[in-house]
């Protein structure tokens, strides 16, 4: 399916690394403006020089989403130099593996912060714009958001958040003609997990046996992701609403 977005102007915080870089890339190549965001300015140029080859209608924004000034800066941003924006991809996301006993005060609030409060200020402060567009918000969510895993307390906690997010503002925007949808990711190939698989104490066999619980034998690809965010905020899309997609392999479907 050819999905094009000529003349859209997309959003995606998370956006210098794994899904959201991967995103951002489909969402060019359909035609779209594309504005990444990440709080480190270094990395963000660097995912610009990867994402634009000379293109123009590539761009970076460094801000903290955790923080709703710059949430309130980002908007403003974009809407004086494009004039609006049309589709908000929320891929700002952080993980964390620890039982709650050891769970600190200070990761948690880290966790809900990126992973719960980002997309909830950013969707808060693009809301009117998106509004006027009446186009949509894509949530990054997980598997752990729609079931619990084993030692993610609070991972699954700012995930699960995450989904029911999605549903409720889908109800409270379909009125205004926005869509809000999330995907709900398995383990997929980024640097995220990579830093995961390093920790290992046998990275070969822990990512073999990370590969042998899907159903499809494999761990999923950061395009295959974006391709149903791309899906998600198109026009093929445009009766779905309130959804949670899971891009998992089958891991959900038992």
């Amino acid at each position: 399916m050819q999905l094009d977005f000529s003349a859209k102007v997309v959003l995606i915080s998370g956006g210098t690394s794994g899904i959201g870089l991967a995103t951002a890339k489909k969402f060019l190549a359909s035609g779209a403006t594309v504005v990444i965001n990440g709080r480190d300015l270094a990395r963000g140029q660097l995912a610009l020089q990867e994402l634009s080859a000379g293109s123009a209608r590539a761009a970076f924004i460094a801000g903290d989403v955790t923080r709703i000034v710059d949430c309130q800066s980002l908007i403003e941003q974009i809407c004086q130099q494009y004039g609006r924006i049309d589709v908000l991809v929320n891929s700002a996301g952080e993980y964390l593996e620890k039982s709650l006993a050891d769970t600190t005060e200070a990761e948690y609030d880290r966790i809900m912060s990126v992973n719960m409060k980002g997309a909830f200020l950013l969707a808060q402060a693009a809301l009117s714009e998106l509004k006027q567009s009446r186009v949509n918000i894509v949530n990054v969510s997980s598997d752990a958001g729609l079931n619990g895993n084993v030692l993610c307390t609070a991972y699954c906690a700012s995930k699960g958040a995450l989904t029911l997010f999605t549903k409720a503002l889908a109800l409270e925007s379909a009125p205004h003609g926005v869509r809000v949808n999330c995907v709900c990711p398995g383990d997929i190939e980024t640097p995220m997990l990579e830093r995961q698989v390093a920790e290992a104490a046998d990275p070969q066999i822990f990512r073999r046996q990370m590969a042998e619980i899907y159903p499809q034998g494999r761990i999923g690809t950061a395009e295959e992701v974006a391709s149903v965010i791309l899906f998600l905020a198109s026009d093929a899309a445009a009766f779905v609403t309130g959804a949670a997609w899971s891009v998992d392999g089958g891991l959900t479907a038992g």
